[in-house]
């Protein structure tokens, strides 16, 4: 009987500690958010940022997670030196006084194993919203170089810039934005 009630406990502390949340730090050689946005009609531009750092916590078992995500609006690159700096100033991002954007995501919707959206609070210019990213790939497992647990995610939505303060330029330079986070994160 003894051992009957130490092996039930052994499984349930085994069942306990695979279905605690994970904790994945943002690898920022492989995360990428970026923006798309329709310039006077006629063409669609493009920017990114090549700062971005944050954590993702994922528990496989109970499809739960959140999302701590900051992207360094100084990192902006468009690949036109002039354009950039004008994205930087008051005009746009104003880099001086808002040096980050974040995203805190707090829900996960899974579609059976696959991440499907994340939805949580998204900061620009100091105004924070609710976003819902849709992630359109999602995959995790052993990095085949590190042997390290891996996650990563491809992840898109669209706002109003103009919800946020910068409305400079609307319409001609359009109003809405799509946003694209490219992230890997590994323990």
């Amino acid at each position: 009987m003894k051992k009957l009630i130490l092996a039930s406990i052994l499984s349930a502390a085994t069942l306990t500690a695979v279905a605690a949340p994970e904790t994945y730090n943002v690898d920022p050689s492989h995360t990428f958010a970026s923006f798309e946005i329709n310039h006077l009609g006629y063409s669609t531009q493009r920017g990114a940022f090549q700062k971005t750092a944050g954590t993702i916590t994922l528990d496989s078992e109970k499809k739960t997670g959140s999302a701590d995500i900051t992207i360094d609006t100084a990192s902006l690159n468009t690949g036109w030196e002039a354009r950039d700096k004008h994205l930087k100033s008051e005009d746009f991002f104003n880099v001086a006084k808002f040096p980050s954007i974040t995203f805190k995501g707090k829900t996960f919707k899974f579609d059976g194993d696959k991440l499907a959206s994340v939805s949580g609070d998204f900061t620009l210019l100091g105004v924070t919203k609710p976003l819902t990213l849709n992630v359109v790939n999602f995959k995790c497992a052993p990095h085949p170089m590190s042997k390290k647990p891996a996650c990563g995610a491809d992840a898109v939505a669209t706002i109003k810039r103009s919800d946020f303060g910068m409305a400079a330029y609307v319409p001609a330079v359009s109003d809405e934005v799509t946003l694209r986070i490219q992230v890997e994160a590994s323990k």
